[in-house]
Parts: C-alpha cells; structure tokens; sequence
C-alpha cells in the first residue's frame, strides 16, 4: 500500500498574480523543477491552518494570515498518494528562498499545468476560471 501524505499549502495572490515556488531536485523526477503552491506536510495531530503557517515560515521565513480553504485534491503518484489542502493565505511578511530553486508570480492566464507538479496543476483550471485572465 502506498504511503498517503497530507500537504497543507497557500494560495497567495498579489496584484491579480499567483505566487508559486519552484522545487529543486528530487528523488521523485515527476515534481523535480516544477512549480508548486508553498506548503509542505501537515504533522499528526495538527490542523492544515497551522501546517502551512508553520511551512512557510520554515522554508520561506514567510508570515502569513490563513483564510479559508480554497480547494482540496488527492492525487496519487506512482510512489505515494498526496491530499493538497490549499489555503487562502495573506502574506504578512517578505520572503526569502530556502528550499526552492525560485520563485514566479503567474497571471490566471498563465498557468500551464505541464510546468506544475501534477497534484498542484489540477487546481490550476479551477483557478483560471475563478479569477480569469
């Protein structure tokens, strides 16, 4: 059986644009170099709201004020299954890149799902239609 991972992570927007992080290496090649909504892994007994408060303050000393779900998605790779819990979040803080290669903030209409890593693309249309080009 494969390992199941719950991921809580933020929807940020600035000026009509989505903030995305784009991850480094990988022993996983299908989400190596692709982009991703900041986040990370939601710790046994904790509540999404504060995993991706505690996330992204770890890798990208980046406060937030966490709003409400905005979507929910379970997407099974080959090695693992992954539920993403995105959250609208509100940035509080500048950031600073310590576990990603860079960072990119994409107009609606940008969004290609093949720069993505798959679980995050299958939100993108959803958001495309949302917040249009």
């Amino acid at each position: 059986m494969k390992k199941h991972i719950q991921v809580a992570a933020a929807l940020l927007f600035e000026n009509g644009k989505i903030f995305a992080t784009k991850r480094g290496e990988s022993p996983y090649k299908y989400v190596a170099h692709k982009y991703e909504f900041p986040g990370g892994k939601i710790e046994a007994g904790e509540r999404g709201e504060d995993a991706v408060k505690r996330e992204l303050e770890e890798e990208l000393d980046l406060k937030v004020r966490v709003g409400n779900l905005y979507a929910s998605h379970t997407h099974e790779y080959p090695d693992f299954t992954v539920t993403l819990w995105l959250y609208e979040c509100e940035m509080l803080s500048g950031f600073v890149l310590n576990e990603h290669e860079s960072y990119t903030w994409f107009a609606p209409r940008e969004l290609e799902p093949a720069d993505w890593a798959p679980a995050d693309a299958e939100i993108l249309e959803s958001l495309k239609r949302v917040f249009g080009e």
